[in-house]
């Protein structure tokens, strides 16, 4: 192989972040009521803050998407809904020699995937990368129908399962500042945060791997977006939709100031039978 084809081969190399030690993915439909239970706890994953190492991906219904970013993390975190007449709420973990049995994968759309079509993809794909340790929960569903809620037990079992999830994988690295994202598609800064940060009123902002990283510049000239003030307070504001032409999450998030960049980061989503499964939580009874 001559030079230049070890460099192009080099730089085809998927990019692996080796400081990742532990990948949540959140699976399931935000429109089909209990089916959104892997989407909402990334996002109150994301709202508490996670720990070091730790890095979240929504993988909503699109599993095949979420299977590349499995590529070299030593355990990786599946949640999703169940839906087999067991009582909703109820909280699983499948057991690993049921995850090591997984089916070949075929004769599936690509946005028809579930959970154990995602791990087969990914155990095909990734060969000797693929993670060595997988764990799988699942939480009991009430209702599917389109356009239905988040039923009050099951949305129970989720803040319980992110308790439990913070306790085995630590507490959440402490944040410097928090930034709120709208429906609309603003960024929305308290007055404080922003005279500490973005003096200048102007930054760039830009997004990868999850991370919606804030930069800020130096005047106008320098080039950049400029924050407007949105209240007689004098909190700030940034029309982000403009910038990104995707379905951003909302809610505030934790915000960590990185200090090699010059840098304020928000970590972001990259958007069966029981009978043998762990039954780690019952449903709460009122």
């Amino acid at each position: 192989m001559s030079p230049s084809q070890a460099t192009m081969s080099e730089s085809m190399e998927p990019w692996v972040d080796t400081n990742v030690s532990t990948l949540v993915i959140g699976c399931g439909n935000l429109l089909r009521g209990d089916d959104a239970v892997g989407p909402v706890l990334i996002r109150r994953l994301w709202q508490r803050g996670l720990p070091a190492g730790v890095r979240c991906a929504d993988g909503g219904t699109g599993g095949m998407d979420v299977a590349f970013q499995m590529r070299g993390v030593p355990h990786v975190i599946v949640v999703d809904a169940a839906n087999t007449g067991a009582e909703p709420g109820a909280l699983y973990e499948v057991p690993g020699d049921e995850i090591a049995s997984l089916p070949p994968l075929a004769g599936i759309h690509p946005h028809a995937f579930r959970w154990d079509h995602a791990l087969a993809f990914g155990r095909w794909l990734l060969k000797d990368d693929y993670p060595s340790r997988i764990t799988v929960y699942l939480i009991e569903g009430a209702s599917f129908g389109i356009g239905d809620e988040l039923s009050d037990v099951v949305d129970a079992s989720v803040d319980r399962l992110v308790e439990h999830l913070l306790r085995i994988l630590g507490q959440p690295s402490p944040a410097d500042a928090f930034v709120e994202l709208t429906p609309s598609g603003y960024l929305q800064l308290r007055k404080e945060v922003a005279e500490r940060y973005f003096p200048e009123d102007v930054l760039v902002a830009f997004y990868r791997n999850g991370c919606l990283t804030l930069l800020p510049t130096r005047g106008a000239a320098a080039g950049g977006l400029m924050l407007k003030q949105r209240n007689a307070k004098g909190d700030r504001c940034l029309l982000l939709s403009e910038v990104f032409h995707f379905t951003m999450p909302t809610g505030t998030f934790a915000a960590v100031w990185n200090p090699n960049a010059g840098s304020l980061e928000v970590r972001l989503p990259e958007q069966r039978s029981v009978n043998r499964r762990r039954l780690l939580l019952e449903p709460e009874t009122t």
